[in-house]
């Protein structure tokens, strides 16, 4: 039987991104968020959800864009600190050890050492309440050559991302594969 947990931002799992964007004197900030994900498939775009008292939202709005990195296990801490500080009061890069990347295509930096990385043209801005939704143009999609399988496509194995819980407050790994989509759906 289905117990009701009331109305909740709570949905299994939740991806942990990394939000790049530029400050008005040109600081590259990250911050780390996970109210995001594919919102449309022609034209490429994904949103991301963030509250108005943040740093990177005022940066986003000035900049026209953004960019969504997806870390690994490995990077957890990193991403964890940089959704923990603020930009407006520390330099995250300078803190973590990351790198900062200039974006080839959006006014917007990333973290070198993320492995998969969307870099968005602002497209869309949806005030939700609380948070403001920010939909992005997915530009170009850059992965790490040491994450990409034999087709040249992100393979999650290697990728090694994980999610976030919202009610327990924890990050888990993303586990092992349990079947092809659209293919073990056949066998009902």
């Amino acid at each position: 039987m289905l117990q009701s947990l009331g109305a909740k931002p709570m949905m299994f799992p939740t991806p942990v991104w990394v939000v790049g964007s530029y400050d008005a004197q040109g600081k590259p900030n990250l911050m780390t968020a996970a109210w995001c994900g594919i919102c449309c498939s022609k034209p490429p775009c994904l949103n991301v959800s963030l509250r108005k008292a943040t740093y990177s939202h005022g940066n986003i709005i000035a900049r026209k864009a953004f960019t969504l990195s997806a870390p690994s296990v490995s990077q957890a801490r990193e991403a964890d600190y940089v959704g923990m500080v603020s930009g407006r009061d520390r330099d995250k890069f300078q803190a973590t050890g990351l790198t900062p990347q200039a974006s080839q295509v959006v006014d917007a930096p990333y973290a070198a050492e993320f492995p998969l990385v969307a870099e968005c043209r602002l497209a869309q801005v949806v005030e939700l309440g609380l948070h403001t939704m920010f939909v992005g143009e997915i530009v170009d999609l850059k992965a790490d050559t040491a994450v990409l399988d034999a087709q040249g496509r992100p393979d999650m194995t290697k990728l090694a991302p994980f999610v976030f819980a919202p009610e327990v407050r924890e990050y888990f790994a993303v586990g092992q594969s349990i079947g092809k989509a659209f293919a073990i759906g056949k066998s009902v």
